[in-house]
């Protein structure tokens, strides 16, 4: 087994932040095509079809692997950043929404993590990205954005990226966390991962929370954002389709009057 680019790296920024990574000569990280930022002179960049791991295979195999990651809506190719000059170079990548960047050791989390369809970001050349189908019933007709996911897979770093704030939860054996689909960044592969109805008939018309929320059960690790991306596109398609409406004040249209809007 060929081990992942061991790859050094450091987190800029608060609420829009990037990841710089350092490589070693000839080491290599791989990035979703649009996360680069900016790199050092000596870095080559590469386009790669499927995951751009290193695992051996001819064309078909790799066709398998982009096929797999279209089908989560991912880009058929990754790209690959490799330093070709004799001392150590840097190339930074950066987060495409508000939120943070979370550093994953595959090493230290059992060599694979599950997480949602558009939390990767980067990672160390030689992370296998792939395709997780949720097995259950249930949880295939009603997960939401949390029935097909991916897969992280090697001994390698790897970094996600998460709208809002991000909370690191560790479950217990048996311990069981009820959560929003869309507020899923990522669990270990020893986590249960299920779905259940709300239920009640106040919840299910009036709740405003979905019908079905996430059970995730222990042991293992989580990671949770507070803002899930599709709500915050809601809210801002909600207030690009809607009339202007001036919140909290009496006014109303008047005061668009007043401010200069209804004259235009």
């Amino acid at each position: 087994m060929i081990s992942n680019h061991e790859i050094d790296y450091r987190i800029f920024g608060e609420e829009m932040q990037y990841v710089e990574v350092e490589l070693d000569p000839n080491e290599t990280a791989i990035a979703e095509p649009g996360a680069f930022m900016m790199m050092d002179d000596g870095i080559t960049m590469e386009t790669l079809f499927g995951d751009g791991s290193q695992q051996k295979g001819g064309f078909l195999n790799k066709l398998v692997s982009a096929g797999k990651r279209m089908l989560v809506g991912e880009n058929l190719f990754m790209t690959a950043f490799t330093n070709i000059d004799t001392g150590k170079r840097h190339v930074s990548f950066a987060s495409p929404y508000p939120g943070k960047i979370i550093p994953i050791d595959l090493q230290q989390l059992g060599n694979k993590v599950i997480c949602q369809k558009d939390a990767f970001l980067c990672a160390a050349k030689g992370v296998s990205v792939g395709i997780e189908f949720q097995r259950r019933l249930g949880t295939g007709l009603f997960g939401g954005e949390g029935f097909i996911m991916e897969k992280l897979e090697g001994d390698g770093m790897a970094f996600l990226h998460a709208c809002g704030h991000v909370l690191r939860k560790e479950l217990r054996a048996g311990e069981t966390l009820k959560i929003d689909t869309g507020c899923i960044v990522g669990f270990t592969a020893t986590v249960d991962y299920d779905i259940q109805f709300v239920g009640g008939i106040k919840n299910t018309i009036f709740g405003g929370e979905g019908l079905f929320f996430a059970n995730l059960t222990g042991p293992g690790t989580v990671w949770i954002q507070t803002l899930p991306i599709s709500r915050l596109a809601g809210r801002i398609l909600q207030y690009a389709t809607t009339s202007r409406r001036e919140e909290g004040s009496v006014l109303g249209g008047l005061g668009n009057l007043l401010d200069g809007d209804g004259w235009r």
